[in-house]
């Protein structure tokens, strides 16, 4: 099938929905799909059209539906459609209405839909290879007593709440050997100053700034936690690689995060409370019992994103549609 894939982020952005599009496009090229990606429809014949975005993408949803009418679309549902736009937005819920299928990236997705919608909804958990990271290296470098590194990888915007793992590292005992790793472009108005200034009064602190997509990938892997602070998330990628590489994730508790990592994970803080998170961030480094039952649950979780369980999940989708 000829498939127009509609992604708002720019081809060069290192956003985690261009990430999804681009992983999308490889796996459904793999199935002898011809796929494009775009920022907008403007016409170009295909088959099926695929948007992440319920609100941004929406014009180029109602163009194809008003040009190919009875073709299949489907949306892909981010954070801030789920627990945000799809609930004021008229443009997000005409999206909606017209989408033959939605996506999400977690099964707490459904909650957020209102029931004539949940039908529509297939889950396709986003997937991460493994990476060859040395772990005898990293074994002989914690043996040394060197830093217990906690990485944290996401742009720095007002929604990822993205100085809280060093706020709460202000607060560990003196005799910690936390550092935070904090990889990610300032996409917000003032947070580079602000992570600048962190860094400067905060020894436990590094803003590594904008990496790629490997290198972010190896600072995971080289980490002994991650933590994912944010207030919104529709199914974030990075939980997905941390488990696939056996690094504990400690999250705020918002829905996104709990549909990938169970209810009854113990690594959650509520979101904004930097004394709780600090509680966390302590607690693994020095318990190791804690520690191993966070990384024991992580990689029981992580067999949800096998590579081969994403590709087959779009397979079951398009051959659904081709049925329909």
């Amino acid at each position: 099938m000829r498939i127009r894939m509609i992604c708002p982020a720019p081809p060069q952005s290192l956003s985690g929905n261009r990430a999804t599009a681009n992983r999308w496009a490889r796996i459904l090229r793999g199935l002898e799909h011809r796929v494009a990606i775009a920022q907008t429809y403007a016409g170009e014949p295909c088959d099926v059209l695929i948007a992440l975005h319920a609100r941004r993408s929406a014009g180029a949803v109602l163009r194809f539906n008003r040009d190919h009418p009875g073709k299949p679309i489907i949306v892909a549902l981010t954070g801030t459609d789920l627990y945000r736009d799809i609930h004021h937005s008229a443009k997000a819920q005409r999206a909606l209405e017209l989408a033959t299928r939605l996506v999400g990236l977690q099964p707490l997705a459904a909650k957020e839909l209102n029931p004539h919608l949940r039908p529509k909804l297939r889950i396709i958990y986003q997937s991460a290879r493994t990476i060859d990271n040395s772990p005898r290296d990293k074994a002989a470098r914690l043996a040394r007593g060197q830093t217990f590194d906690v990485c944290v990888t996401g742009h720095l915007r007002n929604v990822k709440d993205p100085l809280r793992t060093a706020y709460a590292a202000r607060l560990l005992p003196g005799a910690s050997k936390i550092r935070i790793l904090h990889a990610g472009a300032a996409l917000d108005p003032g947070f580079a100053s602000k992570a600048r200034a962190e860094q400067s009064r905060n020894p436990r602190y590094r803003w590594l700034g904008e990496i790629s997509r490997g290198s972010a990938r190896r600072l995971i892997a080289r980490s002994r936690l991650m933590v994912l602070s944010s207030r919104m998330e529709g199914g974030a990628n990075v939980i997905s690689e941390a488990l696939v590489a056996g690094v504990p994730v400690i999250a705020s508790r918002i829905p996104g995060s709990v549909g990938l990592l169970g209810a009854r994970y113990a690594g959650y803080f509520p979101a904004g409370d930097t004394r709780a998170l600090a509680d966390l961030l302590n607690r693994a480094e020095t318990d190791p019992k804690f520690y191993g039952n966070l990384q024991a649950w992580c990689t029981r979780r992580s067999r949800l994103f096998k590579p081969e369980r994403e590709v087959s999940a779009w397979k079951e989708l398009l051959t659904e549609l081709c049925e329909n």
